[in-house]
């Protein structure tokens, strides 16, 4: 069986047309310039080191090229085997505010990346270091949604977390204990593995504050650890909105502010830490937290795999390119003595004796 990892970047090929394309419109230019000074009979000698045949050759090379480049980034595969692997790590639940207080800096500017991107680049990373963990995905604004069942596809994990904005929820507000409640309810029903749930939020649950921290201390009894990634900082900051303009309420404009205290007491109750999503170690201390939990085996996974086909299309590029560097646009000076096309109006050695002869 022979398939493309990324079969959506094929569609590059057609850039080997557009190249091939706008060589010949260039190479007809040249001949209608050219013509301006005189018949190509004429002009031909007056250039005598340049090639007709050269500039094709390389601009083949480089396009075959171009393609085996395009060819390795698609990644084919071909030969399926059987693979079987022992699986082992733990559960973790992502919480993700979606609130639209998330549209605010996560900066002390105005101007600065918004807590949602933060947000978003700061999961995908800590993805990135889950290894052979499971991982699932709840996002939540008024109301909690589970996205993403535990899994270990963490592409198609970070292809949700790219999806990720306040315009999925239209009851808006930030019920952290329901989406906490929600985590704990998404592990596995043996309570095996170890489990943990990543809250990444600005914490601004105003309506119940000790709701939340009781649901965390109820879920940390069910040894589940809880850690917060608090996205924002202290400092009140409006709230942007993706149509323009500012979150306004009854005609003010809404501030929004990281409530690092509350955020520390979820992290606390519920046994984890806290982290601030723009400290250059909220990931290391994260990831040390979690290990901290061991890890468990998820049993036998077994599974097909294909063997990758993308070295040898990059060793063809590489190849073609060398070459390409190697053939230069003007003739080779030992072949500029041979004519293959033409007949050599030259009379041969039996010719100049027969004609002596006869003389």
């Amino acid at each position: 069986m022979f398939d493309f990892a990324n079969p959506i970047l094929l569609c590059l090929l057609a850039s080997v047309a557009v190249f091939a394309g706008l060589y010949t419109l260039a190479r007809a230019a040249r001949r209608k310039k050219l013509r301006r000074f005189g018949r190509p009979g004429v002009i031909a000698p007056l250039m005598p080191d340049a090639s007709r045949y050269k500039p094709a050759i390389k601009i083949t090379l480089e396009l075959l090229a171009l393609a085996a480049i395009v060819m390795v980034l698609a990644r084919p595969r071909a030969g399926e085997r059987d693979t079987t692997d022992v699986a082992q790590g733990i559960e973790v639940m992502i919480a993700f505010d979606v609130s639209n207080s998330m549209y605010a800096s996560s900066t002390d500017s105005p101007d600065g990346t918004s807590r949602l991107d933060r947000a978003r680049i700061t999961l995908e990373r800590l993805v990135d270091r889950l290894g052979g963990d499971k991982v699932g995905l709840v996002a939540f604004a008024g109301q909690p949604k589970r996205l993403l069942p535990l899994t270990t596809d963490y592409y198609l994990t970070k292809m949700f977390i790219g999806d990720l904005s306040p315009a999925m929820f239209s009851d808006q507000g930030t019920s952290i204990a329901d989406a906490l409640n929600m985590c704990a309810h998404s592990f596995s029903g043996d309570g095996k593995a170890p489990r943990a749930i990543v809250l990444l939020t600005d914490v601004e649950d105003l309506e119940n504050p000790d709701a939340v921290i009781q649901t965390a201390k109820d879920i940390a009894a069910d040894t589940i650890q809880i850690n917060v990634i608090g996205m924002g900082t202290e400092k009140p900051m409006p709230v942007p909105m993706p149509g323009g303009g500012m979150l306004e309420y009854d005609g003010q404009t809404v501030t929004t502010a990281l409530n690092v205290e509350l955020a520390k007491s979820i992290a606390k109750a519920g046994k984890g830490i806290y982290v601030n999503g723009a400290s250059t170690k909220a990931l290391d201390d994260l990831s040390d937290q979690l290990k901290i939990l061991g890890t468990t085996d998820f049993g036998k996974v077994s599974y097909k795999t294909s063997a990758e086909q993308f070295p040898t299309f990059a060793w063809i590029a590489l190849i073609l390119l060398i070459v390409d560097i190697f053939v230069l646009d003007r003739k080779i000076g030992w072949l500029k003595r041979v004519n293959f096309f033409t007949k050599s109006n030259k009379p041969s050695a039996d010719a100049r004796d027969t004609s002596s002869a006869k003389k």
